[in-house]
């Protein structure tokens, strides 16, 4: 699943995000979803979720 639909998301999930500084390297950041900030059901650019650690970016990797 690649993040794109927010109700693939759920609090507690382990996804990987890219950050706003990291968008141009892709450099993706592993966590657990706190927040889902993104209120429409899809993004193309992928949901932007906040993770407990408090960093925010848009999830591109949901792991399993």
């Amino acid at each position: 699943m690649d993040g794109k639909n927010r109700s693939e998301i759920q609090p507690g999930m382990r996804v990987c995000i890219v950050l706003k500084a990291d968008q141009r390297s892709g450099k993706l950041t592993e966590g657990i979803v706190k927040d889902i900030l993104t209120r429409s059901p899809t993004h193309p650019h992928g949901i932007k979720v906040r993770l407990e650690t408090g960093q925010v970016g848009r999830v591109r990797k949901i792991e399993r």
